[in-house]
Formats: structure tokens, C-alpha cells, sequence
């Protein structure tokens, strides 16, 4: 890595991170000035008092504005960078009060048709052109859908992206993706700047603006054409931005579980989130948070090492125990009776 590249790494990070610190407590006001705040209802939002919405406007601009100062935009992240605005719009529109989730749903295919079109897409050899487009589809929209589902607890949503997005440009920057990489550091260092204010107690929340949009980033970003090949070590290297991902994509599996054995609506909030859970038996929000961020590091940790280890006993033994303990973390949460749904 060649020592200027490391200088803009480095100069990225922290513009970002330092307009984020600048630009929350701006959004905070902003949103208490007009009522843009998440009251509690004793079930899923059991904070004391009121709590600030639009942390996600501080986010995308810290990431705009950082990435203004960077160059050679290709077309791919272009198309990044508009499809992450369409979903900021529509999840300031949401924030406000006044979508449904059918139109939020429409909103997330039209901004991932946005990202295909541009040219970011899943390439596996084995499938169709048509399969790749579903697939890729799939993606972006699951985990836009993931990072909002997680955000039910202070700081969790935002410490987990910004986990994701410093492994997805050390996973860049051995690809030699130099922009992508500055892409993902800015991300990472929006995030960390908003959490300053949003690990608990959190003083403002980022809104289904900032969740959503740092999923759909953190999911384009991810994809293979545009961060660099996975599989170039191994086979299961296909497997790392899922790991990378883990703890979202872990959560909201968990709940569509829960929510389809009911016969509830995927659309409407529950209390069958892990974090919620493990809330119940008497986890505090810190230790939660903080849990979620080392199996989010243990994670990453393990996909960088997917991608680069060719050694396939190794491979074949740590994919099966990682399946294993993760199955059976979610048998034991699964028990955790949850009928009382006053967790806090």
C-alpha cells in the first residue's frame, strides 16, 4: 500500500469522523425544533423519554461531504452514491411518518435496479445473467432491511456498520480498490462519529434514514465487482461479506423465523429480536451492545481469514463449528419466553 494511499485512508476517516462529531448535535436540534422524535410506547420503544430522530441526515452528509474531497469516481460507485440518496429520501420520508411499508419496499428495488444498472451485481460463474440480477437484488434490499431491524438498541445499528465497513476496505485494500476503500472509510468514519451520541443512553437516533442507508451501502460495498473477489484463495470464499454482515443478517433471520411461525407480517415490528432477548434475562443495553460488537469482530476476523487461508481441512472444520455454534445461539434465544413484552 503505497504510503500517499495510506495518508487519504487516514485524511478520509477523519473528516468523516470529525463531521459527523460536528453534524449530529446540528440534526439533533433540527429535529426537536420540528418533532421528528421517537416517543416511547412501552413495548419495542421503552427509552424514558422522547429521543431525536434524523441522526441519519448527519451520517449521509458526513459521508457526502468527505467523499467530495476524494477523485476518479467510476461509474459503479457513482451508481453507489445514487442509489444510497434515493434510499436517504425515502427513509427521511419514512422518519417523518408517512410511508408504508409497501412504498418503502418499492423505493429499495428501485434503488437497487439503480446500483445494477451501474454495474455492481454478484458474478458467480455457475448462475445465469437472470439468477445474478435476482440474487443481487435480493441482497441489497435484505440487508438495507437487516441494518433497520437491528436498530432497537443504542449504538448497536451504527458500532456494527462501522465493524462492517473498516473490514470491507481492509478486504478492498488488498484487492487494490483504492476508491471502493475510501468509499467504506467514510462510511466507517460517519458511523463512528454518530456514535458518539447514539451509544447508550443515546441522545439521538439515526431513523430509518441512517439505518437504511448505511445497509445499502455497506451491501453494495460488499459485493464482489466492487470490493474485489472473494474467491480468488478458495471456493468458500463467496462466503465473507455474509460473515462480514454476520450480526444483521443473523437477527434478521431470527425474527422472520419467529415472525412467519405466528403468521405476522415481516413489515411490522416484534420483540423477537436477539437484542431484545437477551434483554429480558437481564443483559444490560451496554454489555448487549458491546457483545454484538465483538461477535461482529470475531466474524469479520474469520472472513478476512476465509479469503486468504487455502488450507480446506481448516476451511471445512471452521465453517461447520461456526455454523454450529451459531445454530445453537439461536436455539437457546429461542427459548427465552417472551410473552411479557415489557423488556425494559
Amino acid at each position: 500500500m503505497a504510503f500517499k494511499d495510506t495518508i487519504l485512508y487516514l485524511f478520509t476517516f477523519v473528516l468523516s469522523f470529525l463531521l459527523a462529531i460536528y453534524g449530529t448535535p446540528m440534526a439533533r436540534s433540527a429535529a426537536i425544533k420540528f418533532g421528528i422524535v421517537d416517543r416511547p410506547d412501552g413495548n419495542l420503544k421503552v427509552q424514558r423519554e422522547p429521543v431525536p430522530y434524523l441522526g441519519g441526515l448527519a451520517i449521509y452528509m458526513a459521508f457526502l461531504l468527505s467523499l467530495s474531497l476524494t477523485f476518479e469516481f467510476s461509474q459503479e460507485l457513482l451508481g453507489i452514491i445514487l442509489g444510497a440518496t434515493i434510499i436517504v429520501l425515502l427513509g427521511l420520508i419514512d422518519d417523518f411518518g408517512v410511508l408504508t411499508p409497501e412504498v418503502k419496499f418499492a423505493g429499495q428495488i428501485i434503488a437497487a435496479i439503480v446500483l445494477i444498472k451501474s454495474g455492481t451485481m454478484i458474478y458467480l460463474a455457475f448462475i445465469p445473467s437472470w439468477l445474478r440480477v435476482f440474487l443481487t437484488m435480493l441482497w441489497l434490499v435484505g440487508v438495507t432491511n437487516a441494518f433497520n431491524i437491528i436498530d432497537v438498541l443504542d449504538g448497536l445499528s451504527s458500532g456494527v456498520a462501522a465493524i462492517a465497513a473498516i473490514t470491507l476496505s481492509v478486504v478492498a485494500i488488498a484487492n487494490g480498490k483504492v476508491m471502493v476503500a475510501i468509499v467504506a472509510i467514510s462510511v466507517a468514519g460517519a458511523a463512528a462519529g454518530f456514535l458518539r451520541y447514539n451509544f447508550h443512553p443515546a441522545k439521538i437516533y439515526m431513523g430509518d434514514t441512517g439505518s437504511m442507508f448505511l445497509g445499502f451501502t455497506l451491501a453494495a460495498l460488499s459485493i464482489g465487482n466492487t470490493v474485489g473477489s472473494y474467491t480468488k484463495t478458495n471456493f468458500f470464499g463467496f462466503l465473507a461479506p455474509i460473515l462480514i454482515l454476520g450480526v444483521p443478517i443473523f437477527d434478521t433471520v431470527f425474527v422472520m423465523f419467529f415472525r412467519l411461525r405466528r403468521g405476522q407480517s415481516m413489515f411490522h415490528g416484534s420483540n423477537d429480536h436477539y437484542a431484545i432477548r437477551l434483554k429480558k434475562i437481564g443483559w444490560s443495553v451496554r454489555k448487549i451492545v458491546v457483545a454484538s460488537y465483538i461477535a461482529a469482530v470475531i466474524l469479520s476476523a474469520f472472513a478476512v481469514a476465509l479469503v486468504r487461508v487455502s488450507y480446506k481441512p481448516f476451511i471445512f472444520v471452521s465453517v461447520g463449528a461456526l455454523a454450529l455454534v451459531l445454530l445453537g445461539l439461536a436455539l437457546l434465544m429461542g427459548r427465552i419466553d417472551m410473552e411479557d413484552k415489557k423488556v425494559g
